[in-house]
């Protein structure tokens, strides 16, 4: 409910409405533990980074910890580990043997590499195998090196995950509590400590939001700027300037291009997240402009704002998305690279070498959309927020007195990825909670949040014939995360709520995130892949079709 004041004005200026202050930190845990006043402040003030920084700390530690173990080539890293180590040293994807035959030679002593420079046709495009080929370059082609870079940003992911919550609700505790959360996914974990594409998605694509979000302040607050004053120094709507005020450079913008890029580089799922928040960034500024008094605020938005919107986001998106296939243009081998060099037409006025790989991606994307072949661990996007079937990624049954077993019965050794159970079931409850306060309390946080989810999630809803499995869901983690941290923030209780209902509100969301918390610890053992009594390992397998 908005507060009238005795004139007829919002109790909220203009300008607070257009961009929330935050909030001056608190300093009150500091004085308890007995620091003085001034030293409470500046700890206070230290912990907006400082606090991101140690919970990504306390993140990374597990996600390194035995990251070279199991030393096997885990599920789809046979093909991205290899694919990466090739770009090392053709730029391109070479040639190696098919099937799994190279695996045992990679991991031999003496290493054997059967890698030929010729062009191999594959399914997804560079920037992930870039990165991945990043650690491969420092440590070598071992389970280590494969890993390292999925590792780093799995942490890092963290880390930003905490200041775009913190942004996001104008909470540091809220948004350390939500990469807190993220940290003790079960699917973060195990995809962060895999070579696999899904995590370097979800990587630039929680850039691009946290750019979004910095770029939805800072032209709020020129916005804002634009506003005239009144007497009493309030800023006020201002027809005139809604509608006509430009709101700058937006270099944020053209930050989240690049990083949408970089996603759809890697996977080409990133091109809905791309198309998502196009939209996104166009409803908040004709919000913004709503705000700031326009009287057509959609027209406003479409003359002032839209150019940025699709110039700093589509073009950019596509020219890195080219650039990240430099290897392959600058290549002889590459597969498909000289399609287009004989042959004229229609379009022979494009590049050959742009022909040619539109030619590749057209091959690409009908591979893509008619895979089909039948798998054991493939689902359906309807199971996958209630971890209806997990992927196995690596299975072992050490026999007594092996590997780490120590149970006369056998043991199992396992790594399941497989999201922390309560974090995403109680995320069920959370979309639903914020599709009451976006539909119903026009919130944009919760939109913004939603927006995120359904462009991880949806589209997969289309591809009802392919084969799919459930840790592509990774991409949507971050989201999930926000999403019941604004949950138990409204658990919390309003600001101007008892001290009795605060506290009472604290205990049980600090009930739950410790649940979680333990949850994780839990199923640890089946995300690590160590030896455990086979009985231990059937009490984690809480429903059937997690075997």
């Amino acid at each position: 409910m908005r507060d009238f004041g005795h004139v007829g004005r919002p109790s909220v200026s203009v300008r607070e409405r257009l961009v929330v202050p935050f909030p001056e930190p608190g300093s009150w845990l500091w004085r308890t533990l007995g620091f003085s006043p001034a030293a409470g402040r500046r700890l206070a003030r230290w912990s907006q980074w400082g606090g991101p920084l140690l919970v990504a700390l306390l993140a990374g530690l597990p996600r390194f910890w035995r990251l070279g173990s199991p030393r096997a080539v885990v599920f789809d890293e046979t093909y991205y580990a290899k694919d990466a180590w090739s770009m090392l040293r053709f730029g391109y994807e070479g040639t190696w043997p098919s099937g799994k035959i190279s695996d045992p030679q990679i991991l031999a002593g003496p290493q054997v590499i059967p890698l030929s420079d010729t062009g191999s046709f594959v399914a997804h495009p560079p920037t992930g195998k870039w990165v991945i080929a990043l650690g491969e370059w420092i440590f070598g082609l071992t389970p280590f090196g494969w890993r390292f870079m999925t590792a780093l940003l799995g942490t890092l992911s963290v880390l930003m995950l905490c200041r775009i919550g913190r942004r996001l609700f104008r909470s540091t505790l809220l948004g350390c509590l939500a990469g807190a959360l993220m940290a003790v996914d079960g699917l973060h974990y195990v995809m962060s400590r895999t070579a696999l594409l899904d995590l370097v998605v979800m990587f630039f694509v929680l850039a691009a939001f946290g750019c979004l979000l910095i770029d939805r302040d800072s032209s709020r607050a020129r916005l804002a700027a634009a506003l005239p004053v009144d007497e009493d120094g309030r800023v006020r709507p201002d027809g005139h300037t809604g509608d006509r005020a430009g709101t700058g450079a937006r270099p944020w913008r053209l930050a989240a291009g690049l990083c949408l890029g970089l996603a759809a580089s890697t996977k080409w799922n990133g091109l809905y997240f791309l198309a998502f928040f196009v939209i996104l960034t166009l409803l908040w500024d004709v919000g913004a402009r709503r705000v700031a008094g326009a009287h057509r605020p959609y027209r406003a938005a479409l003359c002032k704002d839209l150019g940025w919107s699709v110039l700093s986001l589509a073009p950019v998106a596509v020219l890195t998305y080219l650039t990240a296939w430099t290897g392959w243009f600058l290549s002889d081998n590459g597969y498909g690279r000289h399609w287009a060099d004989a042959r004229g037409g229609t379009w022979s006025w494009i590049p050959a070498p742009l022909r040619s790989l539109w030619h590749y991606e057209h091959a690409v994307y009908q591979f893509n959309v008619g895979l089909s072949t039948p798998h054991k661990y493939q689902s359906n996007p309807w199971s996958w927020p209630v971890l209806g079937r997990p992927v196995l990624f690596h299975y072992q049954s050490p026999a007594p007195g092996q590997d780490g077993c120590h149970a006369t019965a056998g043991c199992a050794q396992a790594i399941l990825a497989l999201g922390t159970p309560l974090l995403w079931w109680l995320a069920c409850c959370a979309l639903v909670y914020l599709l009451y306060r976006w539909a119903l309390r026009r919130d944009w946080r919760s939109g913004a949040i939603l927006c995120a989810v359904g462009a991880g999630y949806l589209p997969w809803f289309l591809y009802q014939d392919r084969t799919i499995f459930s840790f592509y869901a990774v991409v949507f983690v971050p989201y999930l995360c926000l999403a019941v941290m604004m949950m138990l923030g409204a658990l919390l209780g309003p600001a101007g709520a008892t001290q009795g209902r605060r506290i009472r509100g604290a205990v049980a969301a600090g009930l739950l995130v410790l649940l979680i918390a333990w949850n994780f610890i839990y199923f640890f053992p089946v995300y690590t892949g160590q030896a455990i009594p086979y009985a231990d390992w059937h009490a984690r397998m809480w429903l059937d079709t997690w075997i």
